[in-house]
């Protein structure tokens, strides 16, 4: 018995692009899947060293839920490059102005710290409200568990 491993062209074939609904879905329950359908871990032809994912169009980013007193105590922080140039934004603030930033980040912190990371995040494209520019690769609505 022979262990399959997929060439890049075999999984550039099958990627398809799925839609994800996030209002009332909890923060971090939600990055962990849509970082699954990124890497391809949910497809029979998962290799780890090759990118089998699949694209995931997030919609409602402003509708994420959060457990705890993480809207308060969750702070992002953004570093200019200059002295003195630190911005702390906590996460209530964050979704108030940007709730993409923070779903993006969300699926970020939970791919592998390799290579292969920034090539996986280009294909999450993320929108705070219901409509998204991505009819006409018709994505299929993606079953959260």
């Amino acid at each position: 018995m022979r262990t399959y491993s997929a060439t890049a062209e075999e999984a550039q074939e099958q990627r398809e692009w799925f839609v994800v609904d996030a209002a009332n879905q909890t923060l971090g329950r939600l990055a962990t899947q849509i970082a699954n359908v990124l890497k391809g871990k949910h497809k029979p032809i998962y290799t780890p060293g090759i990118d089998c994912g699949d694209y995931v169009v997030v919609v409602n980013a402003e509708k994420v839920h959060v457990t705890g007193r993480k809207l308060d105590q969750k702070i992002y922080y953004r570093w200019s490059g200059y002295p003195s140039g630190l911005a702390e934004t906590s996460l209530r603030k964050q979704l108030a102005t940007h709730p993409e930033r923070v779903i993006q980040a969300a699926v970020l912190g939970m791919l592998s710290r390799n290579r292969q990371r920034r090539q996986l995040i280009k294909k999450l494209k993320v929108y705070a409200g219901p409509e998204h520019p991505h009819q006409a690769q018709q994505p299929k609505p993606f079953p959260l568990a």
